[in-house]
């Protein structure tokens, strides 16, 4: 019996970028600490934004 190991290193470095990306900039735009805050939890779930708006583009 053999195991398949999916590796997905190169993908997981982009995502942790681009969170690490978008907590500075939310957080840097906050007026507050709340704000702040509120920018960290967007900053964990910025592709379901991303998705989001690239659909709304297309009309879907």
């Amino acid at each position: 019996m053999s195991k398949k190991i999916h590796e997905s290193g190169p993908s997981g470095a982009v995502y942790g970028l681009g969170i690490i990306g978008a907590a500075i900039y939310f957080i840097s735009t906050a007026t507050g600490f709340w704000m702040g805050v509120l920018g960290f939890l967007k900053a964990l779930v910025w592709p379901a934004f991303l998705v989001y708006e690239a659909l709304k583009a297309v009309g879907a």
